[in-house]
């Protein structure tokens, strides 16, 4: 089974966006990766995957996954339920979002995963936003904001484990850049 992980753009979506985030231009609009000044490997397309269910958590830490189930070139996705409960493009959306401490995110760069994914804005706000993308970037970590459908996924009875497709456009000197995924069960 596949399943779009994807956010749909509309012309509704991109003037809400447009009007409450400045970055969501072009390459930052609905979802992408945030590549910085890095180029996204061809072997990042097809990954194995782990999603974990953090859902109403302000701030996700390490005591809220396990770390065990977590492999070197891995996609690991965080679904917060955020995209859902308040709305791509709401002012609130890009201000008030889910994040990963930065315990979390070190340990995920230690584990030499390829990429973390989360159904928010990105995994921290505010001027630790960039900072923090570049920080993964440096050490190989693509970072993709903006999933959504996670929910359809964890509600799988025959979820364990998956392998996430990722195809961004094929943009250069860009920080961001729009991108297809899907889930493969």
């Amino acid at each position: 089974m596949f399943y779009d992980l994807t956010l749909k753009i509309t012309p509704q979506l991109m003037k809400d966006a447009n009007g409450n985030e400045k970055k969501s231009l072009v390459g930052h609009l609905g979802t992408h990766f945030d590549v910085m000044n890095k180029e996204f490997p061809l072997s990042y397309f097809h990954l194995p995957a782990i999603i974990f269910n953090v859902y109403n958590k302000e701030e996700i830490d390490c005591n809220d996954i396990d770390f065990n189930q977590i492999q070197e070139g891995m996609f690991v996705v965080f679904a917060t339920g955020f995209i859902e409960k308040v709305g791509y493009g709401h002012k609130d959306y890009f201000s008030h979002h889910p994040q990963l401490s930065k315990a979390l995110i070190e340990q995920l760069i230690q584990r030499k995963i390829a990429i973390i994914g989360i159904d928010s804005p990105g995994i921290r706000r505010g001027k630790e936003h960039t900072l923090m993308d570049q920080y993964c970037a440096d050490h190989h970590v693509f970072v993709v904001e903006n999933l959504c459908h996670l929910d359809i996924v964890l509600n799988q009875k025959s979820f364990q484990s998956c392998y996430i497709n990722t195809y961004p456009v094929n943009y250069s000197d860009m920080t961001g850049l729009p991108c297809r995924v899907v889930a493969e069960l």
